[in-house]
């Protein structure tokens, strides 16, 4: 357990918030409040479902309502990204030979010369993604704008305004207003903002529209709606223009961009994707027969004496791994960088040590942190398509994963859960009760390689 899980079981122990919001429906509690127990901008950080404390109960949420001010409630706050899961649905599928790999188009994009500043191969922080959608004219063509330029950024006042947010017992779109006044909150919570703090990572304006940028540089499976909606919020009552919020993950040396709209403003979870695309400073272009050639020339290794994965997103073992370039982190600093809970650090960083790329060491503070091998970094410094054919390679180098994918490219079919399980028992690469959980992830990689491949015509 984290020491903020410990300081909210604390805090909900003093005020009996579980009670009272069964009870009303909504709590109020002030920034000072949180401060006797630690910094409430550390306290209140929960960007993510994983992220929230246990004594949450994976029900109830917070949300600021002034600059001192939250608000805790059974609210829906988070939205799935796109295909979040998709390889736990992953059934059988044309691949290889008979097949195609991934319907992901990237395209390819470029810098003009005239930069002298701007190294691609290390654009590291959520800033320096940003500044290159203006550089590149990325989000012209994302948005379909012209000239798209950067016009505010930083922090600034909400303004006011109210809205619904719905409930995790009900369906979006069902509404009831409630207030502060003891009625309970079902189906729906009226939330009144007054000047509460909002932070924008970009904002960028044409002659059409404003489009409202949230960066981020790791790869996470759901988002606070809040960091969208409060900024949406803000400047659509300021301006004449459409207010578009746009959501930017930059991981692996790709740009994804997912553009959302509010269909109620009125309605927090009215939230929508519009339309996603991806962009890189690369040429990204790994065909289906180099995935054959790396799979053919892999030499396989004895399994090593790790714990067998638990990872069920490999772009999030990737971005673990760009993380750990910059710096060797702790359990906890992982933890809150991916927005999730201490025990998932550990899965991830088990899944980069089982591919033979971080370790543990105690440092001279005494503190025991990840860091990359050489071999690690070594990957980190290729280039796109050489670096992804390396963790290819590293995964092939397992039997499981050499002997799957090898059915895979023979049969142009992926197995199913079953038959990775089978596989998975036939190889003893773990506990029989381990081995749904696990198939889960080995799914989700095989599903990651057969996603890289592009028919060769």
């Amino acid at each position: 357990m984290s020491l903020t899980d410990e300081k909210w079981e604390l805090l909900f122990e003093r005020y009996e918030i579980q009670k009272k919001v069964s009870e009303s429906g909504l709590f109020y509690i002030s920034a000072d409040q949180i401060r006797e127990y630690k910094e409430p901008r550390l306290m209140t950080k929960f960007d993510t479902r994983e992220s929230l404390p246990a004594v949450f109960g994976g029900r109830l949420g917070i949300l600021p309502v002034t600059r001192g001010n939250y608000v805790i409630g059974d609210f829906d706050l988070y939205e799935d990204f796109p295909e979040t899961g998709a390889a736990a649905r992953w059934e059988k599928g044309a691949f290889g030979k008979h097949g195609r790999g991934s319907e992901k188009h990237i395209k390819q994009v470029y810098i003009s010369s005239e930069y002298e500043t701007i190294y691609i191969h290390d654009i590291r922080s959520e800033a320096g993604a940003i500044n290159v959608l203006g550089i590149t004219g990325i989000l012209d063509d994302f948005l379909g704008g012209e000239g798209f330029k950067q016009t505010v950024s930083g922090r600034m006042a909400s303004g006011r305004f109210d809205f619904i947010v719905d409930p995790h017992r009900t369906g979006r779109g069902q509404k009831l207003w409630a207030g502060q006044n003891g009625r309970a909150a079902a189906p729906g919570s009226r939330i009144e903002v007054a000047n509460s703090q909002v932070e924008i990572d970009g904002g960028f304006e044409d002659r059409s529209s404003f489009a409202i940028i949230e960066g981020k540089n790791v790869v996470h499976s759901n988002f606070l709606v809040r960091q969208l909606y409060y900024p949406y919020r803000l400047w659509e009552g300021k301006i004449k223009k459409p207010v578009r919020p746009v959501f930017l993950v930059y991981s692996n040396n790709i740009f994804h961009l997912m553009e959302y709209e509010f269909t109620d403003r009125l309605h927090y979870n009215s939230i929508r994707l519009v339309k996603e695309r991806f962009y890189s400073l690369e040429d990204t272009e790994i065909t289906t027969a180099s995935l054959w050639e790396t799979w053919r020339q892999v030499e396989v290794k004895p399994e090593p004496e790790v714990t067998f994965i638990q990872a069920d997103s490999f772009e999030k073992v990737i971005s673990l791994v760009e993380c750990l370039y910059r710096q060797p982190m702790t359990s906890a600093e992982i933890a809150e960088v991916f927005a999730f809970q201490e025990r998932q650090s550990d899965y991830y960083f088990n899944a980069c040590r089982y591919l033979g790329l971080a370790v543990k060491e105690k440092e001279e503070d005494g503190r025991i942190r990840a860091q990359l091998t050489k071999e690690g970094r070594k990957l980190c410094r290729l280039r796109y398509k050489e670096r992804q054919l390396a963790y290819v390679r590293l995964i092939l180098e397992h039997r499981i994963f050499h002997e799957l994918f090898g059915q895979m490219l023979e049969s142009g079919e992926a197995p199913d859960r079953r038959e990775i399980e089978r596989k998975m028992e036939e190889l003893s690469v773990c506990s029989q009760s381990l081995l749904k959980r696990r198939a889960s992830s080995v799914a989700a990689w095989l599903k990651w390689i057969e996603g890289l491949g592009t028919v060769q015509k």
